[in-house]
């Protein structure tokens, strides 16, 4: 791994500035996409190459698909966006594509683990990349926890009640202290754990099970709702106020509150590393998926809304009690099986790519080595696993962490808008200032090579006498014959511009 920072012309001083000044140049300098130049005794240790693009959907969809989509379409019609709410997921649908389509050209361009840590560090800088980075921790780290203790409720709503679950899996207060424990949350996120150990296909393929069951039961609310609306003449939409209640300002307010129910598709950016062919198979994954996505919750909401007023809905359970309307009490059973698998899903989406980032953070060695460790067998970071996965389990053993779910927001909203930003750096920034992948790198080298044993065999001196520069710099190509060292577009650009010290 190299980095780019800015040298001096008169020798690479500090300028007067000192202390301060290497402090500002270690902030901003930038570090450089993995080459087919690294030399091998730096190279990190690798991981699998097993994904493909239907694991990549299954990732998508299933990290994206949580239980709020059974909570979320009664809060927002009851508040916001009335009937129209299948608009207010549209436009929400919309907005996110744009994001995602950051987040798949990067990606593409910048296949490593890390996902918006990664992008922030090879466009902007340093400084910026180490918020980006313990920001995604945050998130996902409260994220899971929060996910794993709704898991609980909806289990005991299958059994019956709360009291129906087993002892060591009931929710337990400790007396004196007032803190309510959650065993149940603590071993799922172990198991979680466990199952992210074994591998990245091996965990993929279970997530892919878990997704499928969840996604069968909206396509029964989809089709058992659809029969009814047909059946009793979709009374929901027969109302005085209108398509819009609210106005077009509520439709837009409750696309605001629906767009993290779209939240997820960045777990497929984390797993860049794992893709056999990233520049087809990442766009195509993350674009499938978020597609898929908008579709189910577009159709969900048109069914529901459609069976009952959207004054009349059930702000917490809204699925379940519009099929009671209409005598089919036990459809809840499957909605809550629906939002069980959802959960666990979205908390395998939450674990899996926090061990990814500690390991990118290592690699650049903003963590301790021991998170960079890959095991050889299962190649995935076990180690970061365990950690990531024991801190979880904790957090959901001890604490309520839903007070602290608005911070999950913030870390999502700040990492959105800097791989935005990093994608207009990609674009607009010189070539000399930007890496390029290893693949187009190869391309340039094998052209490069060309022209240079043409031009020497007819010239009989280097490319760079010819352009007059210095003996001093280092030379454009290898010996006639020889194996290239360095890109031609760096060094060409480096003739005309300020040059770059790689350290």
């Amino acid at each position: 791994m190299g980095f780019l920072v800015d040298s001096q012309r008169d020798g690479g001083g500090d300028g007067g500035y000192g202390m301060f000044g290497c402090c500002v140049r270690t902030l901003v300098r930038r570090k450089q996409v993995d080459s087919v130049h690294t030399k091998p005794e730096r190279s990190h240790q690798k991981l699998a190459k097993n994904l493909t693009i239907p694991h990549l959907v299954a990732i998508g969809v299933g990290s994206t698909i949580g239980a709020g989509v059974y909570i979320l379409v009664g809060t927002v019609a009851r508040e916001h966006s009335g009937p129209a709410l299948a608009l207010s997921f549209l436009i929400a649908g919309i907005a996110s594509a744009f994001s995602a389509f950051c987040y798949a050209e990067l990606a593409s361009r910048c296949p490593s683990a890390g996902s918006a840590y990664h992008y922030s560090y090879i466009c902007v800088g340093e400084g910026v990349a180490w918020l980006i980075g313990w920001a995604l921790i945050l998130e996902y780290t409260i994220g899971g926890s929060a996910v794993a203790r709704g898991i609980s409720p909806n289990l005991a709503m299958l059994f019956g009640s709360a009291d129906s679950l087993p002892f060591f899996m009931a929710r337990q207060q400790i007396p004196g202290l007032g803190i309510i424990v959650d065993p149940c949350a603590a071993i799922l996120v172990l198991i979680v754990t466990g199952l992210l150990c074994v591998g990245i296909k091996e965990s993929t393929i279970a997530q892919a099970i878990v997704t499928t069951a969840n996604v069968l039961a909206m396509l029964f609310v989809i089709i058992a709702g659809s029969y009814l609306g047909f059946k009793t003449g979709w009374s929901g939409y027969e109302l005085p106020t209108g398509y819009f209640p609210f106005g077009v300002n509520g439709m837009l307010a409750g696309s605001a509150t629906v767009f993290f129910a779209f939240i997820g598709f960045d777990a497929v950016a984390s797993t860049a590393e794992e893709v056999k062919n990233p520049q087809r198979d990442l766009p195509l994954g993350i674009g499938t998926a978020l597609s898929i996505c908008c579709a189910l919750y577009m159709l969900v909401s048109i069914v529901i809304v459609g069976l009952v007023p959207y004054y009349e809905m059930d702000p917490d359970t809204p699925i379940s009690s519009a099929f009671a309307s209409h005598g089919m009490h036990w459809a809840s059973y499957v909605i809550t099986i629906g939002a069980v698998t959802a959960l666990c899903s979205t908390l395998m989406g939450s674990i899996l790519p926090q061990p990814r980032i500690l390991m990118a953070m290592a690699r650049d060695g903003l963590l301790p080595p021991f998170f960079s460790d890959v095991n050889k067998t299962t190649q995935v970071p076990v180690k970061s696993t365990i950690v990531t996965g024991i801190v979880a389990a904790a957090l959901a053993f001890f604490m309520d962490v839903s007070a602290l779910a608005g911070m999950v927001s913030v870390g999502t909203l700040l990492a959105f808008t800097m791989v935005a930003i990093s994608v207009l750096i990609l674009r607009y920034v010189p070539p000399d200032e930007v890496p390029v992948p290893s693949t187009l790198q190869s391309s340039i080298d094998s052209v490069s090579l060309q022209f240079s044993q043409s031009s020497l065999s007819i010239s009989g001196k280097s490319l760079v006498d010819d352009v007059g520069t210095l003996r001093e710099t280092e030379p454009l190509l290898a010996k006639k014959g020889g194996a290239v060292s360095y890109p031609l577009i760096k060094q060409v650009q480096g003739i005309m511009q300020p040059s770059y010290l790689v350290i």
